[in-house]
């Protein structure tokens, strides 16, 4: 059953018809087996039941790497995909009972893979007479309960988002995406279910959604006056007790937030990004907190609630479907209502799972159709070009995203006042695995060398914003002493540094000395030839991540905004090497930044 937002709206979340509406998707369960010894005489009434969550499905349905055309596999030989995280479900409700589990997601669902662009941009959903998203058929066919909205739910714009909510026969929770006119909840704040057991009343389990603030900014083209994002801490403060005056025996928080307690965008929003942790500490009443967002792996993660001195147990599966997160409760009965006992949590591994053939018979259809179309052949290379090297070395490869977002901007802004302005550009290494072969170039090798649905702008930035946004961008390397031994595999990376957070700009010449302190690394910086003036005025061809604030980089999210365009980097790559035809290195690639130590080259 579809969540109708105009009644929703129509409707105070406080009132009772909120709950009704966000919990429709759970019917009663039926009777189950009570824990070992709890029906034998004067021992207490208990009853034990599990919540199976995932997070961060990113468009994966199948173990397939759209991008290599073949079966995925990483180092650790992980897999992916809902059909796998199907067939671990199946196995968990034999075990404990079908009406004994629940099964929820904390987001990020409908971006990531060329199937889910593909049922958002080449053959989308919101047509007239559209097809099913496939994750929506995957997920209703696994049977979820609820699942929270992750940030990238935003990708692709409202309109595919609410289309994608109307095909979930489950309701996507989000307490802190407010409507920006009423203030009102645009979505479910929460839905709430039933488990019946065999003895007392039933067990009233209560999911509350809450997503990432960070969407105010990463999304903004999508979501300015129409949307606004609030604090987790805050939202969950507001509803946990009413979840608890509910009559919530158990409540779960299901949250697109990492558990850190940092941020990416730094004061731009009064709201921290990885606050799953400090929702636990902070709000009384919580029993456990499905983590998402951060794309890492916890098993079980224990926070002392300062309230009540109780533990909430936080478990994030890893991402893509590699993980499903169990939690286990056990439940006491006395006094005339349920309490919890005991929780705790860990995570299955979906490589020890085969695809369940349910899921690959229902959308084997449209994974042909992405195969087929991601195989076009749009173009030819003069030679292959790799980003194995891409995080410590200027590669060809790299060069390429560059030279085409800086030749993108060159011809959006000529003719206007900012037309003769020299135009920089950035990019990251976002995979060290994109390559483009030598020969026929097809659309999977050119997207390959961007998996994020990030688009383009210009901003105007000075020489001196220039350094201080590369000498932010190489806090990514640890710092070496000149005569050490340099390992490139720990060269980077520093302190967390994910590599799409280090930014090569294309247009100056510098080198980056990893022996000094950050902030004091870049030097020889230049522009055809000459020291860059911190006066001169640049063109930065940037991507709307990085331009809202993304990674937290200086000067660009305040700087002035010269252009921008609504399609895909992506696309725009895939397009231009259409128009091309050939891909030849020598008209765009050259060394124009490298590591060194007190002057030497590093490599």
């Amino acid at each position: 059953m579809a969540f109708d937002r105009r009644t929703f709206l129509g409707t105070s979340a406080a009132t009772g018809a909120a709950v009704a509406l966000a919990g429709a998707t759970s019917s009663p369960a039926a009777a189950a087996e009570p824990v070992a010894g709890g029906a034998s005489a004067g021992a207490p009434r208990t009853y034990a039941f599990t919540v199976m969550g995932t997070t961060d499905l990113h468009g994966n349905v199948f173990n397939w790497d759209y991008f290599t055309d073949r079966e995925f596999d990483d180092k650790a030989h992980n897999d992916v995909g809902l059909a796998k995280i199907s067939t671990l479900v199946n196995q968990v409700r034999a075990e404990k009972g079908r009406r004994n589990t629940l099964l929820i997601d904390a987001g990020d669902t409908i971006q990531g893979t060329q199937l889910s662009y593909y049922y958002a941009k080449v053959d989308p959903i919101t047509a007239r007479r559209g097809p099913v998203h496939p994750m929506a058929q995957a997920m209703n066919a696994i049977g979820y309960d609820a699942a929270a909205l992750g940030n990238h739910e935003f990708n692709y714009g409202i309109p595919v988002l609410r289309k994608f909510e109307e095909q979930c026969d489950f309701p996507l929770l989000g307490a802190n995406a407010l409507d920006a006119k009423t203030l009102r909840p645009a979505f479910p704040p929460y839905s709430m279910h039933r488990l019946r057991t065999p003895c007392g009343r039933d067990v009233k389990v209560a999911v509350l959604g809450l997503t990432n603030p960070g969407i105010a900014i990463w999304d903004k083209a999508n979501v300015q006056g129409k949307m606004t994002f609030p604090g987790l801490e805050e939202q969950a403060a507001k509803y946990v007790p009413r979840l608890r005056s509910l009559g919530a025996d158990v409540v779960i928080v299901s949250a697109h937030s990492g558990s850190s307690g940092t941020s990416s965008y730094g004061d731009q929003l009064p709201y921290i990004e990885n606050a799953a942790g400090l929702v636990a500490e902070q709000v009384p009443g919580i029993d456990a907190i499905l983590v998402g967002h951060a794309h890492t792996e916890i098993p079980e993660y224990r926070v002392r609630n300062k309230a009540t001195g109780k533990d909430v147990v936080l478990s994030e599966p890893l991402k893509w479907g590699q993980r499903l997160t169990l939690f286990d409760f056990e439940l006491t009965w006395a006094k005339g209502c349920w309490s919890v006992s005991k929780v705790s949590a860990r995570v299955l591994n979906s490589n020890a799972a085969v695809e369940d053939p349910k899921i690959v018979g229902l959308l084997s259809d449209e994974h042909r159709k992405v195969v087929a179309y991601v195989n076009q052949v749009i173009g030819t290379s003069t030679q292959a070009m790799s980003s194995a090297d891409g995080p410590v070395k200027d590669v060809a490869i790299i060069d390429l995203i560059n030279h085409v977002q800086a030749e993108t901007v060159k011809g959006a802004l000529a003719g206007t006042e900012w037309g003769a302005l020299p135009v920089l550009s950035q990019a990251s290494c976002f995979s060290r695995t994109a390559a483009i072969p030598a020969g026929q170039v097809t659309i999977r090798d050119a997207a390959g060398l961007y998996p994020f649905e990030n688009t383009l702008e210009a901003r105007l930035l000075t020489g001196a914003q220039v350094k201080d946004y590369l000498e932010y961008s190489a806090k990514y390397f640890v710092r070496t002493a000149p005569g050490e031994v340099v390992d490139p595999a720990k060269l980077t990376n520093a302190e967390g540094t994910p590599d799409y957070n280090y930014d090569a700009v294309y247009g100056l010449v510098y080198d980056v000395d990893v022996s000094e302190p950050v902030g004091s690394r870049i030097s020889g910086l230049s522009f055809q030839g000459k020291p860059v003036d911190p006066a001169a005025r640049f063109v930065l061809a940037v991507n709307n991540y990085r331009a809202s604030g993304g990674g937290n980089f200086p000067h660009v999210p305040q700087s002035k905004q010269l252009w921008a365009n609504s399609d895909e980097i992506r696309n725009t790559i895939v397009q231009w090497v259409k128009a091309k035809g050939t891909v030849d290195p020598a008209q765009f690639a050259s060394v124009d930044w490298r590591l060194t130590r007190a002057g030497a080259p590093v490599f």
